[in-house]
């Protein structure tokens, strides 16, 4: 299984969101559940990645180009994607994917999440979305 993790590039201003992604990615890792993301190793979206492969997992990351040297592609992942631009990541992440979860961010992850659950309402995939909550966030 694989799930689509969107999340902050950043780390946020709440320890607390940081520690959510580290505990998220390491149940993954520990579960046999595969995570596909944005393929940054900065912020939230790195610290997910860096647990579940430090917990068996595997990562795969999807990344525009033109974020590739921006969101400082992560080098250690399971697979690496580099596509055009932001229409082709998300068609790509939701392809690799069996299920989205969303945690602490900001516009940016609440339109990835926003656009996969208009996705499913449509019809055009039946797969879960959630909100991960993150002490209210």
């Amino acid at each position: 299984m694989k799930i689509a993790v969107y999340c902050g590039s950043r780390s946020g201003s709440d320890p607390r969101f940081a520690r959510a992604a580290e505990d998220l990615g390491a149940y993954f890792g520990n579960h046999g559940i595969d995570v596909v993301f944005g393929g940054g190793h900065v912020g939230l979206m790195g610290i997910v990645a860096d647990a579940v492969l430090a917990n068996g997992g595997k990562v795969y990351g999807v990344i525009p180009e033109h974020l590739r040297n921006r969101e400082l592609a992560h080098a250690g992942l399971t697979k690496l994607f580099v596509v055009a631009d932001m229409h082709e990541r998300k068609a790509k992440m939701a392809e690799l994917a069996d299920g989205f979860v969303a945690l602490p961010g900001g516009i940016g992850t609440l339109e990835e999440i926003f656009e996969a659950w208009t996705w499913a309402q449509l019809g055009f995939h039946h797969k879960p979305c959630a909100l991960y909550n993150v002490d209210g966030f």
